[in-house]
This record gives structure tokens, sequence and C-alpha cells, in this order.
């Protein structure tokens, strides 16, 4: 009779045991696949240059060869998430540093802590685009940071404190208390208003503000979500263009080709990042404005590369530049309405990470790195 009792309590057990092992297993197979995306990432986008540098080669596999201050973050930023793991090294880190370092900004003479945001390599020399692109700048610092904090070595973080600096003093509008897109956006520029939607870093702000002490990093933080909470809130869709006119009260989307491209005014090629750079933010308005654009997302058949503000697809084919992003806001932000983003958008790991793609495939990477499941 007591063996008989004992029979269902064994068999809970054995229940229990199961799926441990199954949990463990998922666990364990989620790590070895970020593992290889990692390392796929560094085998085929990180380029040794002299004898202590190195660089993300953002056209790779064709004839020209150029790095850029938004690749070079995001380098710096993958490397210390992959630390983060146990697979990142500081001398891999260190040689990124070196060629930021080396290609700084220089305004009036003198060597700022800005990245210059274009290098196109030729016949063995670098020639050398001039001008800062703010969403470098700030990924570059961050990196500093948290690699600061990893390998408890003061020259980052005194490096970090520079650049930091350099981006209110070059890259910051007291008038709007927004960040400019770049030091060229100057007082005399007729892009002084102009942000980027995707430069709105909720967390990279609050790092900021606790590592230097700085208020007006609470102020711009402030600032920029709640004018992108007000782009949010003109369409039922959610949704956020990839620049934004803004004023000290409101915001406005830009007409096409106002900066770069016909999509300016769309929700595009930069907006894409803006899930992924509100997904771990607590702040109220990030929160308010990610969940309606995760919404829109929910509700859509099929996610398309990039959408008009009024929810109309702009192409017919998908993109890890904007899944990559949606699944890492999905994975921090889950029993919300939009979990089946989760099994959607998991698609661009159950293929290789692409080779001649540095955009996706760095935005891939990060999202691989920093969520605990794929």
């Amino acid at each position: 009779m007591k063996r008989l009792k004992l029979l269902p309590w064994a068999f809970i057990g054995i229940i229990t045991i199961f799926a441990a092992i199954m949990a463990y297993v998922r666990f364990d197979n989620s790590r070895q696949l970020r593992h290889r995306f990692y390392l796929q990432w560094r085998r085929d986008y990180v380029v040794k240059y002299k004898n202590d540098e190195s660089f993300i080669n953002t056209t790779p596999r064709t004839h020209k060869t150029m790095a850029l201050s938004e690749g070079q973050g995001y380098g710096m930023y993958i490397n210390v998430l992959a630390a983060k793991n146990g697979w990142g090294k500081e001398n891999d880190f260190e040689r990124l540093n070196n060629f930021y370092l080396a290609h700084r900004e220089r305004i009036a003479g003198a060597t700022t802590d800005l990245m210059s945001w274009r290098m196109i390599k030729k016949q063995g020399k670098w020639k050398v685009d001039k001008n800062s692109a703010t969403d470098g700048d700030l990924f570059i610092a961050e990196a500093l940071l948290k690699a600061s904090k990893i390998w408890h070595n003061d020259q980052y973080t005194d490096e970090a404190h520079a650049l930091i600096n350099d981006i209110l003093r070059y890259e910051y509008n007291p008038q709007t208390n927004t960040l400019t897109v770049g030091n060229w956006a100057n007082s005399k520029s007729k892009f002084y208003n102009l942000m980027r939607t995707s430069d709105v870093m909720p967390e990279f702000f609050d790092d900021f503000y606790q590592e230097t002490g700085d208020r007006r990093w609470l102020l711009i933080k402030k600032t920029m979500l709640k004018r992108l909470n007000q782009l949010s809130h003109q369409h039922k869709s959610g949704l956020v263009p990839d620049f934004a006119w803004v004023s000290k009260s409101n915001a406005k989307p830009v007409k096409a080709n106002a900066v770069a491209t016909k999509y300016d005014g769309d929700f595009s090629a930069n907006a894409c990042r803006v899930p992924m750079m509100l997904a771990q933010s607590n702040d109220p308005l990030a929160k308010n404005t990610l969940k309606r654009m995760m919404k829109f997302f929910s509700k859509q058949s099929t996610l398309t590369a990039g959408f008009t503000l009024e929810g109309k697809p702009l192409n017919k084919y998908q993109s890890a530049s904007f899944s990559a992003p949606i699944f890492n806001a999905v994975s921090f932000n889950s029993n919300q309405g939009f979990d089946n983003l989760f099994m959607s958008q998991q698609y661009i790991f159950a293929r290789p990470l692409p080779a001649k793609n540095y955009y996706d495939a760095a935005l891939t990477t990060m999202t691989a790195l920093e969520v605990e499941k794929i």
C-alpha cells in the first residue's frame, strides 16, 4: 500500500526532472546558437588593421572597404555584450577602440572625441569624410562605459567621459533640449532642429547621467522621449518616422528627401531601430510608445521592411534590420498582447547571419547577445 502511495510522487519527480533537463537543453542550445552568431559576425565583419587596430567593414565582399562610426560603435558594443557572455576579449575591444581613437573628428584645428562618420580605404590609405554622426558616437560612448566595468579599465572610463562631454558640446541643441544628428547640424545649419528618432536611447542617457552627474542627460531623455511619443500619437499605427523636425514643444515628421531618402518621413531604415532602443527602458513614455508600435506590428500578417506612418507597407520583402529590433523588444516585454511576434520574427535565427549586409548582421547579432532565448 505504501508503495502505491509513493507512485504519484515518483511520477511527479520524474516529470520535474525531465522538465528541468529540457529547460537546460533549450538554454544550452540557445547559448550555442548565440555564440555561433557572434563568431560569424566577427569572421565576416571585423578586419584587423595595422598591429593594434581593427575596424568594422560595412561593405564586405565588394571592391570597396568602408568603415562608419555607426558600424564601429556597433562593433564595440557587440564586443562588450559578447564579453558579458564569456566570449568577447579585451584585446579585441582594444583594437576596435584604437581605430576609433585614430579617426576622431577635428573641429577648428583641434581634435575632438567624436568619431568621423565615414572612412573609405583607397590604395592602402583612408579617405576620411568629415563630420560626425550622433548615433555612432552614442554607441561608442556606451560601449566604453560597459567595457570599463567589465575589465575595470580606467582608460575606458576617461575616454567615455571625454566623448560624452563632446556629444553635449557639439551634438546637442540647448534650444530644443534634443540631440542633433551630428556636429554638422549646428546652429548655423537648417538641420539644427532635426531629430533622428533612433537617437532616442533612454538607457544610454541614464547611464551617461549616472556616470557624469550631468543633469542635462535627464533633460535630453525626458524631452526626446516626449517628442517621440508625440510622433507616435500622430498616427493610429503608433509608428514614428526616420527623422522629425522638433521645436520646444512638439515634433512633426519630415517630408520625403528632406535629409537622405524618399523614406525620410516613414518608418524606415533609421526608425527600425527604435523598438530595440526602447526595449529595456522602464520610463512610462518609452513603454507607451513601444506598446503602440508593437500592437501595430502584431496585427500584420507579414512584417515588411518599412511602413508609411499610416501603416502601409513600403516593400514586399522582410528584413532582419526590422525584425531583429522587434524580436529584441518582444523578448523584454512579454505578456502585453504581442507575444505572437516572438515566433513570427524568430526566422532571423533560423538562417545564417548575412555575410554581405553589415546592418542586418549587426542588429541581429546585438539582439542574439542581449536576449536570453532565441
